[in-house]
């Protein structure tokens, strides 16, 4: 009996010390990021200076008076938001339907939807470029971007919340059509409540999503609309990288969202396992 107690002690400590050592490999880079951002672009590339080093504020205070760091962060959370609430305005309709409603095509229509995301951005960056700037007129906008970032995260938003509504019993939906119910008041009434925790976490997802894509928020944008990304992306010259000033906008581009992430873990956690265990 003893040894079967130590031997669950040493499993449990094991398991917790690995946990432990897996968590701080995913940390180092964010916490290396984040140490360099208080060297100078001299300083980081130093291996003198590798630990040993006077802190400053100097990329900082750059950053945020003459990169003008807040209108990039502003267009952010603008593109990033109002892409979100406008993948889950179609997205939940269309999880509805193919939740409560599904017809014999709906598995090909949820895995064409998918493989969607296997194309390669790059193929489709000069028609996207040309028809945006010749014909539609819309290049460097927030109407763009929003639209652009709905659509590569609409597959994912349709996927996660059909498979949050399918947990919920069909009756539940029945019984409000026979109660007068209408499509609009299951959905509003009656669905969102009972997937709440999925609807939030796909929510979150999508968030994040939004605001870690790089590679079109590059590319279809050049100041007016451009997000923080862009900003990261012009800290590079001829001369190399200033990898000093690159890694305090890196950090202050990623630290709202991490943070976001911290507060809302609990919210998400709940999501991601919505169903799981009945």
């Amino acid at each position: 009996m003893a040894t079967i107690t130590q031997s669950t002690k040493f499993g449990s400590a094991f398991w917790t010390v690995l946990a432990w050592v897996i968590a701080l490999i995913f940390f180092f880079p964010i916490f290396w990021m984040i140490f360099t951002s208080f060297k100078t672009d001299a300083d980081a590339v130093k291996p003198e200076f590798l630990f040993k080093f006077t802190p400053t504020l100097e990329n900082y205070l750059n950053m945020t008076e003459n990169y003008d760091y807040w209108r990039f962060a502003i267009n952010s959370v603008i593109t990033s938001t109002f892409a979100t609430l406008l993948a889950l305005v179609v997205g939940i309709p269309a999880a509805y339907a193919m939740a409560f409603d599904p017809s014999r095509h709906t598995k090909d229509i949820l895995m064409w939807m998918l493989s969607t995301k296997m194309l390669p951005a790059a193929a489709v960056l000069y028609p996207m470029t040309f028809l945006t700037k010749n014909f539609l007129g819309v290049f460097d906008t927030h109407f763009l971007i929003i639209i652009v970032l709905c659509l590569i995260n609409l597959p994912i938003v349709i996927w996660m919340l059909f498979t949050y509504f399918k947990e919920i019993p069909k009756e539940i939906i029945e019984a409000g059509k026979m109660d007068g119910v209408t499509t609009w008041g299951e959905i509003k009434d009656i669905l969102i409540p009972l997937a709440w925790g999925g609807v939030a976490s796909t929510a979150l997802l999508t968030f994040i999503f939004c605001w870690n894509e790089a590679y079109w928020t590059v590319r279809l944008t050049t100041t007016e609309a451009a997000t923080l990304s862009k900003l990261i992306e012009g800290n590079r010259a001829p001369e190399g990288l200033f990898f000093g000033r690159l890694s305090a906008v890196s950090t202050a581009a990623v630290g709202p969202i991490i943070v976001l992430g911290w507060f809302c873990q609990k919210q998400l956690v709940r999501g991601l396992t919505f169903g799981a265990v009945k």
